[in-house]
């Protein structure tokens, strides 16, 4: 099976600020060497442009468009042709694409949420990018959250068939590395109001504790409010190509949660599954599900305190550290690889396409498509 797949995200050019990149590069780099043509479609804005970091698109191709006009102008047949066509969180008009491309497009139609607990927190409330009208319209929604949010989706927004799509590892990319320990805590993360007390808890606080150790924080758009201890180093942005010697450079390395994520549960960042991949220990706050993908305190460190973080840097043998680190890699290997994902999404696809009531999803795709040109101004 073969298939021609375009996905319409955020950016997969750069990485600055935007954790959808690293996501989308492992999963689309997968598929093509699985033998599918895929293309990606980015609007093309200066904040991305001025920092982009795409190195190699592995096999697949990146098309670039100025305005929401210029999708069905440019690319209305690639959209229209396609087997799969996947429409990504926070596209900038993700609603009025969404509209376009599920009544346009003759193939399977998914919406990739790659932040599904901030989507189901804030989707009653108004966002650009999806609206609860427009979930049953696509035949598939790949969430980035397992556990009850699947239900949710499909009880509550009347989604015909919502799967759990996580982030993974490239193990291309993220493997140990012979590279000397500079720090014994480290985080990598773009700042987040919300997620910032965490950081302060479980790095900055230990961090003054223990000022024999050195630390680091490293991504961007953190303030220049924030009390940095001496000890801590700042790294203002670290492209994904860096991210494996940071990883192996520490002894240790924290995940922290946002709130709608650790509300929800079963929502691991990526962060955790490459660290892994590198043979780092991870530290790592609780939340629900975090036992489906880790098993705790043998294959990741569950922290609840400050006192938590101080303890295991002190007294944790280095034995207990590889071993840790050991079995956190095996696990990635077997599960959370991007072969994993492009294989669970050929599953999905089979499974959407065997679900479509295709004569009555093509009258209606015929009935919409008019007015749907008229909204982007096609007419």
């Amino acid at each position: 099976m073969n298939l021609n797949i375009v996905v319409i995200g955020l950016s997969v050019t750069s990485s600055w600020g935007n954790g959808h990149a690293t996501t989308y590069r492992a999963l689309l780099s997968a598929l093509a060497r699985r033998g599918h043509s895929v293309t990606f479609l980015e609007r093309d804005v200066p904040w991305y442009r001025d920092h982009r970091d795409l190195t190699d698109p592995g096999g697949w191709s990146v098309k670039l468009y100025q305005s929401l006009q210029d999708l069905p102008r440019l690319f209305g047949a690639t959209v229209r042709d396609a087997d799969l066509v996947i429409i990504g969180s926070y596209v900038p008009d993700g609603i009025a694409i969404a509209d376009w491309a599920t009544s346009h497009a003759r193939g399977v139609t998914a919406f990739y949420d790659i932040d599904t607990p901030v989507t189901l927190a804030q989707l009653e409330h108004g966002l650009e990018y999806l609206s609860p009208a427009m979930i049953p319209r696509f035949d598939l929604y790949l969430s980035f959250s397992g556990g009850p949010a699947l239900a949710m989706i499909e009880d509550l927004y009347g989604s015909p068939l919502a799967r759990v799509l996580y982030c993974s590892a490239d193990l291309d990319l993220y493997q140990p590395r012979k590279t000397q320990q500079r720090w014994t805590l480290g985080y990598l993360g773009t700042y987040s109001a919300d997620r910032q007390p965490q950081l302060e808890r479980f790095l900055l606080d230990p961090a003054r504790e223990r000022a024999v150790d050195n630390f680091v924080v490293a991504g961007a758009q953190y303030p220049d409010t924030i009390a940095w201890p001496a000890n801590v180093e700042r790294i203002a942005h670290l492209p994904p190509h860096e991210h494996a010697d940071f990883f192996c450079a520490q002894r240790f390395t924290l995940n922290v949660t946002r709130a709608d994520m650790r509300a929800l549960g079963f929502s691991p960042s990526v962060r955790l599954f490459e660290a892994a991949a590198c043979g780092t220990p991870v530290l790592s706050d609780h939340w629900p599900g975090l036992e489906t993908i880790f098993v705790p305190n043998s294959e990741i460190l569950v922290v609840s305190t400050p006192q938590d973080v101080s303890a295991i840097l002190q007294e944790m043998t280095e034995d207990t550290r590889r071993g840790i680190a050991e079995r956190a890699s095996r696990r990635v290997r077997r599960d959370h690889t991007p072969d994993h994902r492009a294989r669970q999404l050929e599953d999905y696809y089979r499974e959407a396409l065997s679900r479509r009531t295709r004569p009555v999803r093509q009258a209606l795709k015929q009935a919409s498509t008019e007015a749907v040109e008229l909204k982007l101004g096609l007419s």
